[in-house]
């Protein structure tokens, strides 16, 4: 039988960690609710030590191109590491392949991140939403509340790494991003891509 393990405690190991949301529940699966062992499985796996190596320069990695059946899309994705040993491994270069499938799949998704949005992009969206009617006789503070919540719900869904990646919706595009840093011991980065959509 599964031990349940509360959100809370998994959201807290995440932050503490910064491992993936699903590892950090098997973690405490593992370790039957043990917070401190579970950081210790975690550290074992080397996935506690992702984030720390997400700062390290990148300029390896590939260029890979993506052709949709019927040849009506085509994605072209940059993808760095740090060494061309890396870039030359199949796991690195099936990672490649599958945020390329991942773009193609996603046709709202126009940048690799969030912080890669202009800023007239957010105060367009945050204009929209003042305008909604169902905002009217809110307090300020609960409207500026309800407005950035919905904007950055939007800015998410034009945010490559916020997607729930395709071959398993339990884990994001950046938790996975997260796994393969941890697997390779480098640092990976979505550098940029480009969707080619046949007549547009």
């Amino acid at each position: 039988m599964t031990l349940e393990i509360s959100s809370i405690l998994v959201k807290e190991l995440r932050e503490k960690t910064g491992a993936g949301m699903m590892n950090c529940k098997k973690a405490l699966q593992e370790t039957n609710g043990n917070f401190d062992e579970a950081i210790k499985t975690l550290r074992q796996k080397g996935l506690a030590s992702a984030d720390k190596k997400v700062d390290r320069k990148a300029i390896e990695g590939l260029v890979n191109s993506y052709i949709h059946t019927g040849g009506k899309i085509g994605v072209l994705v940059e993808v760095n590491c740090e060494t061309d040993f890396v870039a030359r491994r199949e796991e690195f270069q099936e990672l490649v392949k599958n945020i390329a499938m991942q773009i193609a799949a996603s046709p709202e998704v126009l940048y690799v991140k969030t912080d890669d949005i202009p800023e007239e992009t957010f105060f367009a969206e945050k204009e929209i939403e003042l305008k909604k009617n169902d905002l009217i006789n809110k307090p300020n503070d609960i409207e500026d509340q309800i407005i950035l919540g919905r904007v950055q719900k939007t800015l998410k869904r034009l945010s490559l790494i916020d997607q729930q990646f395709i071959r398993d919706p339990n884990i994001t595009v950046e938790e996975l991003i997260k796994e393969k840093i941890s697997l390779f011991g480098e640092n990976i980065k979505i550098k940029r891509f480009t969707r080619y959509i046949l007549g547009s």
